[in-house]
């Protein structure tokens, strides 16, 4: 069993700025990638940004230039920095993981609220 545990959500001005952590722990045998996906009242949930075993990552053209995500192999944890926080940023964020077998795990989430 693996589990994800998100922090560093909150409520921010617009420009503000916002760091995620996520932390997997239990049965790790290897990670492949970890991501960040969001969920917006009303919308479908989307992929924000993601980064691989390798360390390449990709984002969601709406977030490029504002955030950057990062991830430390050695502690099993991902982070998301947020940067220039607009109103339509605000969701629910949550943490996957996608291990080398497949398997995929999701965190409980963290609200990020940006208000004008």
């Amino acid at each position: 069993q693996v589990h994800l545990v998100e922090s560093g959500g909150g409520s921010v001005q617009a420009g503000g700025s916002l760091r995620l952590s996520c932390a997997a722990s239990g049965s790790i045998f290897s990670i492949n990638a970890m991501a960040w996906y969001r969920q917006a009242p009303g919308k479908e949930r989307e992929l924000v940004a993601i980064i691989t075993r390798g360390g390449s990552t990709n984002y969601a053209d709406s977030v490029k230039g504002r955030f950057s995500i990062s991830r430390d192999n050695a502690k099993n944890s991902v982070y998301l920095q947020m940067n220039s926080l607009k109103p339509e940023d605000t969701a629910v964020y949550s943490c996957n993981l996608v291990s080398l077998g497949a398997h995929v795990y999701w965190g409980q989430g963290t609200q990020v609220t940006v208000s004008s």
